[in-house]
């Protein structure tokens, strides 16, 4: 469902930023904001949470027990081998498989919980705002029909923080 958005274009990270912080004064909803490198301020400005940390978490724990409950069962219940006289669960023996298999469990399962919430997949075919946004530009957007009567007041707005273009584009974008 394409929808009309207004779209801003800024040269600089601090005049984004005033800009961000002035809409949020008055009230207007931001659909997206697109930066060239990851900026934390942006990010706690739009409000978004996450919880893609206690996800890791998660799959580390997970992942950990699953390899020690494996390694334990492989060792000392299936198969356990009398070597040396030395105990068949001795737990140092298992600290660094599990400590790379861990790692391993946490990098992949993370991948895959990140691509199927960013809903990235081969063959998508994505709208992006402004090309530029990859370059060196920073790009907000706001939902048109979600700025109301208020479109003159964000024109203004964005052209006194330092925008250097606003324009209005047909986008399929999430929200």
């Amino acid at each position: 469902m394409n929808k009309t958005r207004i779209v801003g274009v800024f040269d600089e990270e601090n005049s984004l930023l005033a800009a961000v912080n002035e809409v949020k004064k008055e009230g207007i909803e931001i659909n997206e904001i697109y930066t060239p490198y990851p900026m934390h301020e942006v990010i706690e400005a739009m409000g978004k949470k996450t919880r893609f940390t206690t996800a890791a978490f998660l799959y580390g724990f997970f992942g950990a027990f699953g390899v020690l409950a494996f390694l334990y069962y492989t060792s000392v219940i299936d198969w356990p081998i009398n070597y040396g006289g030395k105990p068949t669960n001795a737990f140092p023996s298992f600290i660094v498989v599990t400590i790379i298999l861990t790692i391993l469990t946490v990098t992949i399962a993370s991948l895959f919980t990140f691509s199927a919430r960013a809903a990235i997949f081969p063959g998508k075919v994505y709208d992006q705002p402004d090309e530029r946004s990859t370059d060196d530009k920073f790009v907000i957007v706001f939902d048109k029909p979600g700025v109301d009567g208020n479109v003159e007041k964000l024109n203004a707005i964005l052209k006194e923080k330092g925008a250097l273009e606003v324009y209005e584009k047909e986008l399929n974008l999430k929200k």
